[in-house]
């Protein structure tokens, strides 16, 4: 039976979700990113310790949605107050360049991701194809998590770095997207993005901003999924 388009997608992020489960050893601290691809690591790695493939591992969620996930398959959770390390974290992004460069944020969960995966002694980054560019801000918004107070100050800050700001929007209700600490977001469009620790260091210090959407150096590998010859690929960068 041939499989439609999106069942294609969803086994493509289902193999590199598997794969990167894989990867997380017996007695570690594991931090669980958000996103459609990482739902498929959470829930593997959930029945690699449920058939006793693995065991004592601990789970640090980035978002609502990893914790929930989390807890129903059966992952012990604890809080980055509560460790000294993270061994090891898994997350998507909503683009990655050819040097292992990302931008986050389409969940508006990147202030916890950040502070989840720069805390991570190894940081696996699961994508599928459609998340590659050769450069940032190709095809995605640069988000940036505000002070809600903060918003007109911010905008002409970000304006004076060259970059357009829009309030994220709910789809489903009035008003603005709250992010889990209780902020807003702004997607920000730039001309083009260039040196990208300095500008997410620049970002950062704006005054009523938390965090943007920009992952500097911070990936260690980066597993992709892709369709070849309409067979689901998994590689690695």
């Amino acid at each position: 039976m041939t499989m439609t388009n999106s069942e294609v997608i969803v086994s493509i992020k289902q193999a590199v979700g598997k794969m990167a489960a894989e990867r997380v050893q017996s007695d570690t601290i594991v931090g669980l990113g958000t996103g459609s691809t990482t739902v498929f690591a959470i829930q593997h790695l959930g029945e690699r310790l449920k058939n006793g493939e693995i065991k004592n591992i601990v789970g640090i969620p980035t978002s609502f949605q990893s914790e929930n996930l989390a807890r129903e398959c059966g992952i012990p959770l604890t809080t980055l107050n509560a460790v000294d390390h993270i061994d090891l974290a898994i997350d998507g992004a909503d683009e990655v360049d050819p040097q292992k460069n990302l931008i986050k944020g389409g969940g508006a969960a990147h202030t916890q991701e950040k502070l989840v995966d720069s805390f991570a002694d190894y940081f696996i980054v699961v994508v599928d194809s459609s998340k590659l560019v050769e450069k940032l801000g190709t095809n995605f918004l640069l988000p940036v998590e505000i002070i809600p107070k903060a918003m007109k100050p911010v905008m002409l800050h970000l304006e004076k770095l060259g970059g357009k700001s829009e309030l994220r929007t709910a789809v489903k209700k009035d008003g603005p997207i709250i992010t889990d600490q209780g902020n807003f977001v702004l997607d920000v469009k730039f001309d083009s993005l260039h040196d990208l620790a300095e500008l997410e260091k620049t970002i950062n210090n704006i005054p009523g901003v938390l965090n943007n959407g920009l992952f500097v150096g911070l990936a260690d590998l980066v597993i992709v999924g892709e369709l070849q010859d309409g067979q689901p690929l998994v590689r690695e960068f």
